[in-house]
């Protein structure tokens, strides 16, 4: 299975390659999502994930910050179900 990855340049100008999980469009806030991770775990040992807005139909597309709390909870409640499918599939 091909991997499917971004580079971003980071605040300090250092190029960072992204593995993107999923992506989704939410009818409730009109906007399209992408979530994604650099596979650096946080001091739990979790693997940090992020999400952003982007525009699908332009590949030049900037990503766009998530500015409330609404498009969080959704965002967290679709890897929460992923997490808990996980789960039950390998436990």
């Amino acid at each position: 299975m091909e991997k499917n990855t971004f580079t971003l340049i980071d605040d300090s100008g250092k190029e960072r390659t992204f593995d993107v999980l999923f992506t989704f469009s939410s009818e409730e806030t009109h906007h399209d999502y992408i979530v994604y991770t650099d596979n650096t775990k946080d001091e739990n040992g979790n693997v940090e994930v992020y999400a952003s807005i982007y525009h699908p139909e332009d590949e030049h597309s900037k990503l766009e910050p998530i500015t409330t709390d609404k498009e969080w909870k959704i965002i967290d409640t679709i890897l929460k179900t992923i997490q808990e499918e996980l789960a039950k599939k390998n436990g």
